[in-house]
């Protein structure tokens, strides 16, 4: 039995300095991804921090959030496991 989640889309309208969209643009299509998956992932990653309090994190660590868009299959304990092996050969 197979489950189907549909997700709802909503569009929204951002007014911004020319300058911010032009270098969003930029940023986006350098990274391969578009303004409205970066905006996206901004606003999961501080409502998820806000709902979670618990969590600190530096303002440097803050500045990366969704500027990485992870594989599926992306598994990074096995990385921190395979880099530590690595690092202690």
């Amino acid at each position: 039995m197979n489950i189907i989640t549909r997700v709802m889309t909503t569009k929204l309208t951002l007014t911004l300095d020319d300058k911010v969209i032009r270098e969003a643009k930029r940023y986006a299509r350098a990274k391969g991804r578009s303004v409205s998956e970066l905006v996206e992932s901004y606003f999961k990653s501080i409502t998820e921090l806000n709902s979670n309090q618990s969590e600190e994190l530096t303002s440097s660590v803050k500045s990366l959030m969704g500027s990485f868009k992870a594989p599926k299959n992306f598994d990074y304990k096995k990385i921190l496991r395979d880099e530590k092996q690595r690092k202690y050969e």
